[in-house]
């Protein structure tokens, strides 16, 4: 269900520091990266593929990276408590993560109702995981 609330920047701040704090997180181990093929061949469906999507003409995958060329990323999830107010997380989160380190990020949702809803899977460079988890850590800090 889509939150539609009206609060000062200082009251979307302190929730969105709650909902962070009480979402499940996950790191990746690894590196992952992108796949692509043309439409007629759509990938195989593995337990290590994290997302799958298609525009007009491709499908594309997140996969563990291997040693494949292009761009790595390092990867983390949340998945957030049924009946809290989460609109505006990604927005925020990924301004927060441009403000401290930098970098822009990629997200990826899904829905499962047996876990409360919507889940995100992020991306940033995978050189910043350390760096991203940190960030991590701090905006999970209750203050």
């Amino acid at each position: 269900m889509v939150s539609i609330s009206q609060e000062s920047r200082d009251e979307t701040e302190q929730r969105l520091r709650r909902v962070i704090a009480a979402a499940e997180l996950v790191v990746f181990d690894g590196e992952w990266a992108f796949f692509e093929a043309p439409l007629d061949q759509p990938p195989a469906l593995t337990a290590d593929l994290l997302a799958v999507v298609r525009d007009e003409d491709r499908w594309s995958w997140l996969a563990p990276g291997g040693g494949t060329d292009g761009e790595h990323f390092a990867v983390f999830s949340f998945h957030f408590p049924p009946d809290l107010d989460n609109s505006g997380f990604v927005g925020w989160l990924a301004t927060e993560f441009k403000r401290r380190m930098g970098t822009g990020v990629f997200v990826i949702c899904g829905h499962n109702s047996a876990r409360g809803g919507i889940y995100d899977y992020w991306g940033c460079p995978a050189q910043l995981r350390t760096e991203a988890v940190r960030v991590l850590r701090e905006l999970r800090a209750v203050r």
